[in-house]
């Protein structure tokens, strides 16, 4: 699913119109870049946690020449699903 595809989901469920709905949609979406820019982690109850981490500094290798290469640390953005959306993903795909 695309975003367009999304926008046109919300429109037809809600009666709005798409240019509206894909307004708040891009909105959202750079609302969450923008608080993780700051360093901020977003909890969204029922669905899942936007957050931060910072890999540690590793040891790569080129696999084209096989030379070890340091990588250095890192940070990350990274989403971790709720159980209830989990549960819920569950729920309805055994009862298809």
């Amino acid at each position: 699913m695309t975003k367009a595809d999304l926008v046109k989901i919300i429109s037809e469920n809600t009666g709005i119109i798409r240019k509206d709905v894909s307004v708040v949609v891009d909105s959202l979406l750079q609302s969450i870049k923008d608080s993780l820019g700051r360093g901020h982690h977003i909890e969204i109850r029922g669905f899942g946690t936007f957050k931060l981490k910072t890999r540690k500094p590793r040891v790569g290798r080129n696999p084209k020449t096989d030379e070890k290469v340091p990588v250095p640390a890192r940070t990350v953005p990274t989403f971790k699903f709720s159980r209830e959306f989990k549960a819920s993903v569950v729920d309805i795909k055994a009862h298809e």
